[in-house]
């Protein structure tokens, strides 16, 4: 059951909100004022928000950007009786989800938030995080794993590996290799990248069954789960 922490200042509204969603088998918690708002959610933990913009001590927008100062997943929905362009530029400039414009149809605001949870329910892409079966390249912390283990390298092997597992299968000749690589623009010391590549293999290849990197005779190299 999905619960949600409804900003309402609006008495009757908040209770038939708060009804409706209860007929709807989502648990929905009411507070008046921003500064009640962080208190209950200091408390609890909730699937959504639904913030009201103009309500007493902070009001929605407000609420919706420190939210986001710690917590860039959970959905935010204004509700709000501003309509106009700027009203919906200024919440999701702070981070809101979606906007509904009061007075609006419960049913509406069913769909909406159910859109809204099925979105995020499904699993984010990290853009910082390069999966290859069961190869993890973390570009941020700089860290590579296999099969849970971890596996250090140096510098330009680090360089090598995510320039390989970037290209999403495609073969990389050594010139582009070097050059990427070594800022090397001339047909010279092209074994240096063999020497890397069995330094790779070697760390990422060498204690697992399946390789991912692979050689194309005459082209390149690429990384893979299937080698083709």
């Amino acid at each position: 059951m999905n619960k949600l922490l409804l900003l309402e200042d609006d008495i009757i509204l908040s209770r038939e909100i708060s009804a409706f969603l209860k007929s709807k088998d989502f648990t929905c918690e009411c507070v008046f004022d921003g500064d009640l708002f962080f208190r209950q959610l200091n408390r609890e933990k909730y699937d959504m928000h639904l913030l009201d913009v103009n309500v007493p001590k902070m009001n929605g927008l407000d609420v919706c950007k420190k939210i986001r100062e710690t917590d860039g997943s959970t959905p935010i929905l204004i509700l709000t009786a501003y309509g106009e362009i700027q009203d919906k530029f200024d919440a999701f400039e702070r981070g809101a989800d979606d906007y509904l414009v009061k007075p609006f149809h419960l049913d509406e605001l069913y769909i909406r938030i159910m859109a809204m949870l099925r979105r995020s329910a499904r699993p984010q892409e990290r853009n910082d995080l390069i999966t290859i079966q069961d190869l993890e390249i973390d570009l941020t912390e700089m860290k590579v794993k296999r099969a849970d283990q971890s596996i250090e390298l140096t510098p330009k092997e680090y360089q090598l590996l995510v320039l390989l597992a970037k290209a999403k299968g495609r073969t990389l000749s050594k010139q582009t290799i070097a050059e990427q690589i070594w800022d090397i623009h001339f047909e010279t010391n092209l074994n240096t990248i063999e020497v890397y590549i069995n330094f790779l293999r070697k760390k990422i290849d060498k204690d697992h069954p399946q390789k991912l990197i692979h050689t194309r005779s005459g082209y390149g190299y690429f990384m893979s789960a299937e080698p083709s």
